[in-house]
């Protein structure tokens, strides 16, 4: 890697996408490509050749579309599932507690002919400090890959001296804490949009909600706490199931429909944090922060502030024109470059 950085082509691999991204001084994003290949393709076939393929192509197309050449690239790196035995280079967890300068110290550099004429620089992801998993402790561990990095991102566009607990929702969605200086605590991690998902299009719901989420012009907040209030009372599985009651006798349409379930599922994660604030050690004075895709964040944000679990919730997004994967891993790539 040169002494310094202009360009650099960020890498996120997960369960079931690949995205690419040229980045340029850490602000713009001048080309970027998404394949709807993941680690799952590797898991299904016995062979991580599919994903290889997928960077090979991500790459070599935000080179063209750039009008870069790859001489002109400062580095490679990559996190994610990228780093698991599924990806393309397994890397292990780093335990808790973790920093920025840990994450980079930890960089494994590996050169793939096959993949990229770079070397690619594979980001660790972090795991809870549990010293014995099992039947008792498994509630305690957790771990992540690529959310280290979404979180370095958001952080940077924070005030220092305040912790924060990081929302990260999508399929999985990540509850990373971090402390007032700077310091992944731990993580917890929820299946709530897989849940959302199943009920949504697998189930006697589909119907109900016509088989699609709620946009973010369609999101209505009562309708979320109402669901999410239902869930509280009831469990999961009674609210769910009065989407269908709630349709059947002309209160909801499938728009409200889907805001109810929306909130009745996200009440689960609620019940998980209570459970386990204390040992991912947030504090009663920490922030919540929630990023993410507008419908999913607007009912965490307002579903937490009807919890009371934090003085102060709030939803924000990338400050840039950048993913926050991207922008985790220009940061990452410029601790690397200090220490070497």
């Amino acid at each position: 890697m040169n002494n310094t950085m202009r360009h650099l082509i960020a890498v996120d691999a997960g369960t079931s996408r690949t995205r690419v991204c040229l980045v340029e001084d850490g602000k713009r994003c001048l080309a970027q490509f998404q394949s709807d290949v993941g680690v799952r393709n590797t898991a299904i076939h016995g062979t991580n050749d599919e994903l290889k393929e997928a960077v090979r192509q991500g790459i070599k197309q935000v080179l063209q579309k750039s009008g870069l050449s790859i001489q002109q690239v400062d580095a490679v790196f990559a996190g994610g599932m990228i780093t698991s035995n599924m990806g393309l280079v397994e890397i292990p967890h780093l335990q808790a507690p973790v920093k920025i300068d840990d994450l980079a110290a930890n960089v494994k550099v590996v050169r793939l002919p096959e993949v990229c004429d770079l070397p690619i620089h594979f980001v660790p992801g972090v795991k809870n400090s549990v010293p014995c998993v099992n039947l008792q402790s498994c509630g305690e561990m957790d771990m992540m890959r690529g959310e280290e990095l979404e979180t370095v991102a958001l952080l940077s566009t924070l005030p220092v001296g305040k912790g924060y607990l990081v929302v990260l929702p999508g399929s999985h969605t990540k509850f990373v804490a971090v402390d007032k200086n700077g310091t992944i605590t731990g993580c917890l991690t929820t299946i709530s949009g897989e849940m959302l998902a199943a009920l949504t299009h697998d189930t006697v719901l589909a119907d109900a909600v016509q088989g699609r989420f709620v946009e973010a012009e369609q999101y209505c907040r009562e309708l979320v706490l109402a669901g999410y209030d239902e869930a509280t009372r009831n469990g999961l599985g009674r609210a769910a199931f009065s989407v269908r009651i709630l349709t059947q006798f002309g209160v909801l349409d499938s728009i409200g429909a889907a805001n109810y379930l929306l909130g009745a599922v996200f009440q689960e994660d609620v019940v998980a944090l209570k459970s386990l604030k204390e040992h991912l050690g947030i504090g009663s004075d920490w922030e919540m922060v929630v990023s993410g895709k507008f419908s999913l964040q607007q009912a965490l944000k307002d579903i937490f502030v009807r919890s009371q679990l934090f003085p102060e919730v709030r939803a924000v997004m990338s400050p840039v024109d950048l993913s926050l994967s991207a922008l985790g891993a220009w940061q990452v790539a410029q601790k690397f470059l200090e220490n070497h």
